[in-house]
């Protein structure tokens, strides 16, 4: 196990920089998720650091190891993909044993060792087996055991899940969460699917086009983004945006609503005001058109409108269910709106 801390890490295709210099500390032991949107950079990200891409600038160590010009296979971390990576001829037994081998150690070691992981992951019965006679669960829990045989001092996923159909994908998020916590060996996954960043990780680093633009925990990110982007990313169904701008007396108006942020902005600034579906609630300034409603069972969501054309989203209990064309009234506690700046898409406070 080890720290894995990146410094100004930047990467340059034929002159242009797709990562824009990440700085990141993953502590011994952490679980950290990349997520963001397809080409943000995230795999990019994750390759450099187990070395299958040259970085262009700045430093990564792995312990106390610089390992910027090391090989791959001398940095001791272990890749789990997104196709599994299997050698389809040979049995799981052996796709667990191979990297083992190639490094000279001994039956009776590469024995214990894999005897061990597939105890873990419950693949004693499969051990036979070979790719083709497994589900798409089975093949992903030995492409994790032959990354844990390797009891390498990090765990590098790359997308591991996406190949999975949404109930497994659920079943193998937990598992993995679970085996990552009894291992206790420092992890970085990356996806881009942000319900999945969210139960799994134990900090988060948001990228976008090569930026880093949040890092801190699923919490920290969901209760105060740090932008425009993060905001909108980060949480299902995504947050409401209004814009507006600060009136002379330092107020904000929202189609019948009256917001004072809570630090001073100057009049005249344009703004963009948030608010999550889950915190508006029936009653208040804010008039709505319904337009939709969509029942999930135990949450229903409203898609409606208000009167200057922006539009709501709104989860609400199961058991309130309004019609299509209703008008219903809307509106959040103090502190639940998000401001940012609409220019430069930095978080400015709440109202």
């Amino acid at each position: 196990m080890a720290e894995v801390t990146l410094k100004d890490v930047r990467k340059d295709y034929a002159g242009n920089q797709v990562i824009h210099g990440v700085s990141c500390a993953i502590a011994d032991g952490e679980f950290a998720v990349i997520v963001g949107p397809s080409g943000c950079g995230k795999s990019t990200l994750l390759r450099m650091v187990a070395g299958l891409e040259e970085i262009s600038g700045g430093e990564i160590t792995i312990g106390d190891r610089v390992v910027n010009d090391l090989e791959p296979k001398d940095r001791d971390v272990a890749m789990v993909f997104q196709n599994y990576a299997l050698y389809p001829h040979m049995s799981v037994y052996d796709n667990m044993a191979y990297g083992l081998r190639i490094r000279g150690m001994t039956k009776a070691e590469i024995d214990v060792r894999v005897q061990k992981a597939a105890a873990t992951l419950e693949l004693g019965p499969f051990l036979d087996r070979q790719p083709r006679q497994l589900s798409g669960g089975q093949r992903q829990r030995v492409a994790m055991g032959r990354a844990i045989v390797r009891e390498p001092k990090a765990f590098l996923f790359d997308e591991p899940l996406s190949n999975l159909d949404a109930k497994l994908r659920v079943q193998m998020r937990v598992e993995i969460k679970k085996l990552q916590r009894a291992l206790d060996v420092t992890s970085i996954y990356v996806t881009h699917d942000q319900v999945e960043a969210m139960t799994m990780a134990d900090r988060l680093i948001v990228m976008n086009k090569g930026v880093a633009e949040h890092i801190g925990t699923p919490i920290d990110v969901y209760a105060e983004p740090a932008t425009l982007f993060v905001a909108g990313f980060i949480g299902s169904p995504a947050m409401n945006f209004l814009e507006t701008r600060v009136g002379s007396d330092g107020a904000l108006e929202l189609d019948g609503a009256r917001l004072t942020p809570k630090t001073r902005l100057d009049p005249g600034r344009a703004v963009t005001v948030g608010i999550r579906p889950e915190h508006l609630a029936p009653g208040g300034g804010l008039d709505i058109q319904v337009e939709l409603v969509e029942l999930l069972g135990a949450d229903t969501l409203v898609y409606g409108r208000l009167s200057d054309g922006n539009s709501l989203v709104i989860r609400l209990p199961g058991t309130q269910v309004p019609k299509s064309g209703d008008r219903m009234p809307v509106h959040a506690n103090a502190g639940a709106w998000h401001l940012f700046d609409t220019e430069t898409g930095k978080r400015l406070g709440t109202a």
